[in-house]
């Protein structure tokens, strides 16, 4: 058996690649794991069973997947809590309010309808580390999936925890500074404000809207109603033309938009410019700062963030550390400086302070109440960097291994970057998932971008 954790957990098309029997499975082999890590000396002395919660997004193999994973656990001698339909950030967050031991989140994220995924957290909300990862799929290896006769503790119970909803939403409007949570006896932290909120059929379709309208913003929301089906289909964070024509159409001052499983966010302005995970970072980051809450003026991002944000946050007197691509490997680098504020382009933002992974809702909330706070235009917050155009070609096909070694490649890289001097910024990088060279380029001029990404594609294909 191949590895089955990507960087983002289990995922595949559901009933195929992810079937209700591996997804029982899996549980079963977690609960195993956490069990043997727990260990007799450390059981506590009435018999306690461990402690999970399950959440899932609308996709209507949610259903059967959550059946599943409920079932292995509670066989396996687990305690379930089922959160029903709530954001990834939401299930992170009540594994640490709640206690629990494990969380399970079934979501393939902005995927589209067929497929689905697992994903699971510690002990505090946190993703799993590798090494348990690897501890559970090696138990899955070797015993499989079953459970026999009745665990030590007894069969796990389960219990319909779709309540707890409400204390996520509550701890999201309680991270709002003091001075948002003063403006709430006025009306709340966005009175006046108008924004559309696209929830892409997904996780947030329920939530999102209630938590703005709460914070005292009017809402109209869009892609919340799933049907199972729905999910991510030409809406949400990666379609965003429904969310700029509905900006348009209200005369919103924003537009907000989440993915399936609604850690992400992306923002429109009442122009219906995009405005991207960079620059949301970049107008989180300045009012961290103005507020002195930014760690040691430090924010964390990963090295596909735009040179237009580089260079806002050289201006500011900030500091950006980089990491490889991929949400996990900035919140190794927050947590290793100890730093509060990071994200991605694509809009995970990671704001420790009051959360563990990617939360798209809190995102927005802190995002809108900047805006109120201040009393500016999106438009006006979002010019605090300029978006370098950024031209990306994904070169197939390709001995990665040879690419990295060429010194051909490598002049011609060097001969780009002298080219571009200040002005720009290029990227050759391996794909971690398929044989492929990704090649970046940012210029003040789209053209010229293009032309360079282009040579040097040619070059990639020509030493491989």
């Amino acid at each position: 058996m191949g590895r089955l954790f990507g960087t983002d957990g289990v995922r595949g098309v559901a009933g195929e690649d992810l079937t209700g029997q591996l997804a029982m499975d899996l549980a079963t082999a977690a609960a195993r794991v956490l069990q043997d890590a727990r260990g007799p000396a450390a059981a506590p002395l009435d018999g306690a069973r461990l402690l999970a919660v399950v959440g899932r997004d609308p996709r209507a193999s949610g259903e059967f997947l959550e059946a599943a994973v409920v079932a292995g656990l509670a066989g396996a001698g687990v305690d379930v809590l089922r959160l029903g339909v709530i954001p990834t950030p939401g299930v992170a967050h009540l594994t640490a309010a709640l206690g629990a031991d494990l969380g399970v989140m079934l979501s393939a994220s902005h995927n589209p309808a067929g497929d689905n995924g697992i994903k699971l957290f510690a002990r505090g909300g946190f993703k799993l580390p590798d090494a348990a990862e690897d501890e559970i799929e090696a138990q899955l290896a070797s015993h499989g999936g079953t459970a026999p006769g009745l665990p030590a503790c007894g069969f796990g119970r389960v219990q319909d925890a779709r309540g707890e909803r409400e204390r996520y939403l509550a701890h999201l409007l309680g991270s709002q500074p003091g001075g948002d949570r003063d403006r709430a006896a006025s009306g709340g932290a966005l009175a006046g404000l108008r924004v559309v909120v696209d929830c892409a059929h997904g996780a947030a379709s329920q939530l999102a809207p209630v938590l703005l309208r709460r914070a005292g913003a009017e809402v109209i929301a869009i892609g919340a109603e799933p049907d199972g089906e729905n999910i991510n289909a030409g809406c949400g964070s990666t379609h965003l033309e429904a969310l700029t024509a509905a900006v348009l159409k209200h005369g919103a001052d924003a537009g907000i938009a989440h993915d399936g499983d609604a850690d992400r966010c992306l923002a429109v302005d009442a122009g219906g410019e995009v405005v991207d995970g960079d620059q949301i970072l970049a107008v989180l980051a300045l009012d961290h700062k103005a507020r002195g809450e930014l760690v040691r003026n430090t924010v964390v991002a990963t090295v596909m963030s735009n040179l237009g944000f580089r260079l806002a946050m050289a201006e500011a007197g900030i500091t950006v550390v980089e990491t490889a691509v991929g949400d996990r490997y900035v919140l190794e680098a927050m947590l290793a400086g100890q730093f509060v504020l990071g994200g991605e382009q694509s809009g995970h933002v990671i704001m420790l302070d009051h959360a563990t992974t990617g939360d798209g809702m809190l995102t927005a909330l802190h995002l809108l109440a900047a805006m109120a706070r201040r009393d500016a235009a999106l438009a006006d917050l979002a010019r605090v960097m300029t978006r370098y155009p950024q031209v990306l070609v994904n070169v197939a096909g390709v001995d990665k291994a040879r690419a990295a070694t060429s010194p051909e490649l490598a002049a011609a890289v060097a001969a780009a970057e002298a080219e571009l001097g200040t002005s720009g910024r290029v990227l050759v990088r391996p794909s971690g998932t398929e044989p492929a060279v990704r090649v970046m380029v940012e210029a003040t001029d789209h053209e010229h971008a293009r032309r360079i990404a282009e040579n040097l594609a040619a070059t990639v294909r020509s030493v491989s």
